[in-house]
């Protein structure tokens, strides 16, 4: 017998099953639901797409009910019932019907992620309402009007178990369905009745027979506690019914109408598929199936042919009132997927990191063999240095391709956002995405959420005008926000572009002065022209800064985009801005493709040695001291059409200068096109491969210091912050001594 401790620590893994699974189910209706706008007012709609929907809904259903889960079961069983109206043709697509899918996935999610919090669940009564009225109304069927009389045989063992039942006060109802090639395809299966009927009581007798028409129809006994009609989802109208009544064995065999005939027991006979067609054979067979045998058909489903599925899809297209307790959906699909914990990738890009150290040491030692060594050993040993590099860095990008996901995971959510905002300001606004199958880090993924949030509530709150606005400035009454992603080396690029009103920066300016983000020598007047874009983007990245006067639900607070820079700073990457009044927006934000392992460029400055993150290094230059033009307090340098400023490594950490003024300056351009910065250095040392780690102590964290690194012969090495270095203002940071002895 298990202990206590024991089944907490099965039922917390199995949460989190839950959970992971949950989001995969969720991940795949969101990328359906954009699948179905198309489908919006269309006679047909595509199957594929209602399946997957179906599935995964009714998936998370039963995973909820598992795990008790009532909002997310009950909020997932009417969008499925929704979904089967869809299906089964009872009823179009309508905009306020595909509204209702988008905000009950979106309620769906905050009720799976109250649930993991510890929270109060979100109230789904009113989402609940909007998909029962987009649902067609049932209309009961009157008794007996789809059922001519019939001999059913039964054994005595069920003649007597129906009078126990009727002596309980049971009901005795007789069920007729009729399968067809067209139900199939909607996924409506003997089996899948037979489970909705064994719902709402208990089953006597079930067996298939061929009427007057030789075609199939499924005759059903059942006994249940009300005698009132029955609740069975979109299966209603696939179904007859009448009540039973047991007749005496005295007025059988006086009366010739009676429907019901007892038989002694006996040998099975030949099932009476024996004469039908090969559709009969498979329907008789199913009938009488296990358990164990339908959940195989229903792993076969997909690939099983269409006469097949009307038989084959019992567990996985069953219909709304089947208790969640019989769901046989597994928590853990059978699939060619295997899910790891994060951490544990953590921990093996940890162990890849040892690895490249040790392999730098070895290539140290290798540098370092006397010259007394023989020359035969020692090519021996450097090509074994070699492979094993070649080897570590195979073994570097594989770990990182299993860190790697899709971009989509958070694109998508965007859709849903559009669409909140849309109805919340009235706007018209089509969101265009591309590349989203760019993959990046999981982790940076999981970061960069909340920016990307951001980002597009801004373009629709602040960037794109009401309706009216963009008519009589002779734009399409619909806006549009394009939203893409690609890669470049080992840097991903994401862009959000809008063609709504741009910034008004002559208004920025204003704004910034009356919070005391400007001087007061800037006047209101000021030509917006004097300022480039990434001046008026620090001013929008300012904590606090909103061009807003009051908040509403979109925007106004001021914190947004302090969070876009923060986060994307933090993750070791860089914002660009560029805007024109009455034309739209356009944000880019460059972003590596992993935080762990990467190759640097390894330079020296007074003694001391510092990485710079190679994705960051536009090009090395080599200049005469006579090329440096001094402006006021700056020295700058013109190259390539461009201007940007010099910054001495050894003057902001306060080291020694060592530079001769009849040396020429060799110079790291760092940043991006837009925006650049020479670091002037003493000598470069060459590229290396190393394993970043970043500075926990508050104590020892600096700016312009973004982590730490050991070379192969021991030494610590400091890992300069580029996006710091090449903010405007930076004061003289602490010596480089002190991190290494601190640390």
């Amino acid at each position: 017998m298990s202990s206590p401790t024991e089944s907490n620590n099965f039922f917390n893994e199995f949460l989190d099953d839950y959970f992971a699974e949950c989001e995969e189910h969720l991940a795949v209706v969101r990328r359906e639901l954009l699948a179905l706008e198309s489908c919006m007012n269309q006679p047909q709609i595509e199957g594929s797409i209602l399946n997957e929907l179906f599935r995964s809904f009714h998936s998370i259903k039963g995973l909820s009910a598992m795990v008790g889960v009532r909002e997310a079961e009950k909020l997932a069983h009417q969008m499925e019932s929704y979904l089967r109206s869809l299906r089964d043709g009872q009823t179009s697509l309508k905009p306020e019907g595909f509204d209702a899918l988008m905000s009950g996935t979106q309620i769906l999610e905050r009720a799976i992620g109250a649930y993991r919090t510890k929270e109060d669940p979100p109230d789904i009564d009113e989402i609940i309402s909007q998909l029962e009225a987009c649902n067609p109304p049932v209309v009961a069927k009157t008794p007996n009007a789809a059922i001519t009389p019939c001999e059913i045989k039964l054994k005595p063992e069920q003649i007597k178990r129906m009078e126990a039942l009727v002596s309980e006060g049971k009901q005795i109802w007789h069920f007729v369905f009729t399968p067809s090639t067209e139900l199939s395809k909607q996924g409506i299966g003997v089996n899948a009745i037979r489970e909705q009927l064994q719902a709402i009581g208990e089953l006597i007798h079930v067996a298939p027979r061929l009427n007057a028409n030789q075609k199939i129809l499924f005759d059903f006994i059942l006994a249940t506690q009300s005698a009132e009609n029955h609740d069975l989802g979109s299966e209603l109208k696939y179904l007859s019914w009448e009540p039973y009544q047991i007749p005496s064995p005295v007025s059988e065999a006086n009366s010739g109408s009676s429907n019901l005939k007892v038989e002694p027991p006996r040998e099975p006979e030949a099932p009476a598929t024996a004469e039908a067609p090969g559709e009969v054979e498979a329907i008789g067979t199913v009938v009488n199936r296990t358990e164990s045998e339908r959940k195989e058909s229903e792993e076969r489903t997909e690939t099983a042919p269409a006469p097949a599925e009307v038989l084959e899809t019992s567990e996985a297209e069953t219909s709304n009132n089947i208790s969640p307790a019989k769901s046989t959906s597994p928590l853990i699909s059978g699939s060619n997927l295997v899910r790891v914990d994060l951490p544990k990738l953590d921990e093996l890009m940890r162990m890849v990191g040892e690895l490249v150290i040790t392999r730098a040491r070895l290539e140290e030692n290798l540098k370092n063999l006397p010259p007394s060594f023989p020359a035969a050993r020692r090519r021996t040993l450097q090509e074994i240095n070699l492979t094993l590099e070649r080897q570590l860095r195979d073994l570097r990008q594989g770990v990182m391709q299993v860190r790697l996901v899709p971009i989509a995971e958070i694109f998508a959510r965007m859709q849903f956002v559009v669409r909140d905002l849309m109805r919340l300001t009235g706007k018209q606004v089509a969101l265009e995405i591309s590349g989203a199958e760019t993959e990046i880090d999981k982790f940076v993924v999981e970061r960069m959420m909340d920016p990307l949030l951001h980002l597009v509530r801004n373009a629709v709150s602040h960037g794109i005008e009401l309706t009216e606005e963009r008519l009589k400035a002779g734009k399409s009454a619909m806006g549009a926000i394009a939203l893409r992603a690609s890669t470049a080396g080992e840097m991903v690029i994401i862009e959000i572009e809008d063609d709504g009103q741009g910034v008004d920066i002559s208004r920025v300016l204003k704004r910034a002065k009356q919070q005391g983000l400007l001087s007061d020598s800037v006047s209101e007047n000021n030509d917006p022209d004097n300022y480039d874009s990434q001046t008026i983007l620090d001013l929008l990245c300012s904590s606090g800064f909103s061009t807003k006067e009051e908040a509403d639900l979109a925007s106004g607070r001021g914190v947004g985009m302090a969070i876009v820079k923060n986060t994307v700073q933090e993750l070791g990457g860089c914002v660009k801005f560029t805007t024109k009044k009455g034309k739209g927006s356009h944000f880019i934000i460059d972003l590596p493709l992993t935080l762990a392992i990467t190759d640097a460029l390894i330079v020296e400055v007074s003694g001391q040695t510092f990485a710079i993150p190679e994705s960051s290094i536009q090009e090395v230059l080599s200049i005469e001291h006579k090329g440096i033009i001094r402006l006021e307090d700056q020295e700058i340098i013109s190259y390539r059409g461009h201007v940007f400023p010099l910054r001495y490594l050894a003057r902001l950490f306060n080291c020694v200068v060592t530079t001769d003024e009849s040396e020429k300056l060799t110079i790291v351009v760092i940043g991006n096109s837009v925006n650049s910065t020479g670091l002037v250095v003493n000598r470069i040392l060459g590229i290396r491969e190393i394993v970043v780690r970043p500075l926990t102590d508050p104590f020892l964290q600096s700016p312009g210091i973004a982590g730490a690194t050991e070379l192969g012969d021991g030494r610590v090495v400091l890992i300069l912050d580029v996006s710091t270095l090449i903010s405007s203002k930076i004061p003289k940071i602490i010596k480089p001594q002190q991190f290494i002895n601190s640390g």
